[in-house]
């Protein structure tokens, strides 16, 4: 079967590789009907040590389950599917509390030694934990919405919760992407009155501002937190949610929050350490979030996309075939796409 290879930074080729086969007998095998590039998967884009055998690209998808292990139960062949970011068997406790991203068992797509799902199968462990029947056919006009909802539609709803989003409160997205514009349709759900967008793309923020932000922040670092504090009476916002991994990024989240909000983090990392920790501590600024539970959210947000009430779905601007995957790796690199969908 074909499939997506990152080798090092910048080169992403579509390889022949092993069909994806069951191993396991909690194991499923899908036929991915749908995937997309994440930004996160631009961090190895950039970064990625080159190597010889490569890394599976893609943790998102939608599909139809081909094959299933014996000890499969809630799954049989001809189901469309979600298919969250990271497999969890949805027994263990923390699986039960809500969070399948801390399960005893649980792996992430699109990591060495796991398959991809910017391929045209992929199979997935734990079938019955991780994924997700859908209601719908495999062409149904609301597919993009639907593959939202493995990752950047659910990432955009724990980012909301960390930072303790609420009926009247303020709200400030930091990072434009796709999960800060799912974090604006998030906070919007969930009842803000005021939802600053902070970005600086034209196209990103008419889409925000349709999603449900109230105010634009185009400015950065010190000019940026004055902004925001100009647009909230000089106190900051109630709610952060910093959608973006990078240092400034959280120094600016911690630096719109007034004394006694939150922050949500749900961009990756790229530091071993909490920028502003020092701010945020004599705030009382709470700090929270991390790889986020989609599949503890699917079941709630799934209604709300069917009905047509948010529209995730809008942030897919470019769709591509399996060929066109190295140019949409490209393309959101350059800014040129928000998220590319991908049908193999």
């Amino acid at each position: 079967m074909r499939a997506t290879v990152m080798f090092g930074a910048g080169d992403v080729r579509i390889e022949d590789v092993p069909d994806a086969a069951i191993v396991e007998p909690t194991d499923a095998l899908i036929r991915v009907t749908r995937a997309c590039i994440c930004g996160s998967d631009l961090h190895p884009y950039h970064q990625m040590e080159r190597s010889e055998t490569g890394t599976r690209m893609g943790h998102e998808a939608i599909g139809v389950v081909e094959d299933i292990g014996a000890d499969v139960q809630s799954l049989k062949p001809g189901d469309l599917v979600v298919m969250p970011f990271a497999y969890s068997d949805g027994t263990c406790e923390f699986c039960r509390e809500g969070l399948p991203t801390a399960c005893v068992h649980v792996g992430f797509f699109g990591n060495p030694g796991t398959d991809g799902a910017q391929a045209e199968a992929v199979r997935v462990p734990y079938a019955d934990g991780t994924l997700f029947k859908l209601p719908v056919g495999e062409d149904d006009a609301l597919m993009p919405s639907l593959l939202t909802l493995s990752d950047v539609m659910g990432t955009g709803r724990h980012a909301a919760v960390a930072a303790k989003v609420g009926p009247g409160k303020s709200v400030a997205v930091v990072g434009d992407g796709a999960v800060g514009l799912c974090g604006v349709i998030a906070a919007r759900r969930l009842g803000a009155e005021q939802i600053i967008i902070m970005g600086r793309h034209d196209d990103r923020i008419a889409l925000a501002r349709e999603f449900g932000a109230t105010d634009v922040v185009r400015e950065r670092g010190e000019e940026a937190v004055e902004r925001v504090r100009g647009l909230t009476g000089g106190f900051g916002v109630h709610s952060v949610l910093e959608c973006v991994g990078y240092a400034q990024a959280m120094e600016t989240a911690i630096g719109v929050a007034r004394p006694g909000g939150a922050v949500g983090r749900v961009g990756v990392p790229q530091d071993e350490t909490i920028p502003a920790s020092l701010p945020a501590f004599f705030g009382n600024v709470t700090v929270g979030g991390g790889p986020a539970p989609v599949r503890a959210y699917v079941e709630e947000l799934l209604p709300d996309v069917l009905e047509g009430r948010i529209e995730p779905g809008r942030v897919l601007d470019r769709t591509v075939g399996l060929d066109g995957v190295p140019d949409g790796y490209r393309a959101m690199d350059d800014r040129e796409a928000i998220k590319v969908m991908v049908r193999p």
